[in-house]
């Protein structure tokens, strides 16, 4: 039981496989049928996702019901809204399965008790907070800056396995871009061969 979720702590941050078995009472692992919402908007995030097998995304809703995707998910991510965990305060997100998936969930419980047990784990998710808040920096840059084309390539070059997994319309969502834009990037890059495997 968990043991993509061991492996993954395991290898990434160090905990030892007796300092995980006292961690045990603070997970859950789900099997979540797709469309599942675990997190609605307006309730407080009390848990964070790990996804074992499938795929999860968060994502807004605006005042005019257009969706804006945040992040995906797929196997051997975490996702969350940290706000609304640490601070214990309404989420402005959705987090949604969009495959059936595996999730593990763990709260702030777990995240205290693996602290207090592993120095290892300590610096892990000092570094784990430190690269997400660099990744939704580098985010915002290329929303605010960079061509419909350098966001594409950019979200080929994090989620590589997802174009085939995730409808065009929620990438041209998450790129902050039209669909028919997507589609006239596609086509041009088509036009210069090139291929996301490349």
């Amino acid at each position: 039981m968990f043991l993509s979720f061991k492996t993954y702590l395991v290898e990434r941050s160090g905990i030892s496989d007796l300092e995980f078995q006292s961690l045990h009472p603070y997970l859950k692992e789900k099997e979540i049928p797709k469309g599942t919402i675990l997190l609605q908007k307006r309730a407080v995030c009390t848990h964070s996702f790990f996804v074992e097998s499938g795929l999860l995304r968060s994502y807004s809703i605006d005042q005019s019901g257009k969706e804006h995707v945040i992040q995906f998910a797929p196997e051997g991510w975490i996702i969350t809204d940290r706000s609304s965990v640490f601070f214990n305060e309404p989420s402005d997100y959705y987090i949604e399965a969009i495959e059936p998936s595996t999730v593990i969930y763990f709260s702030n419980d777990f995240i205290r008790k693996a602290s207090e047990i592993s120095a290892a784990f300590r610096n892990y998710n000092e570094r784990l907070l430190q690269n997400h808040i660099r990744q939704l920096q580098h985010r915002i840059q290329f929303l605010l800056e960079a061509t419909a084309e350098e966001r594409y390539l950019d979200f080929i070059s994090i989620y590589p396995d997802l174009l085939l997994r995730v409808p065009q319309w929620m990438i041209a969502s998450y790129l902050g871009i039209t669909p028919e834009s997507l589609s006239r990037v596609r086509k041009e890059l088509a036009k210069r061969h090139f291929s996301p495997r490349n």
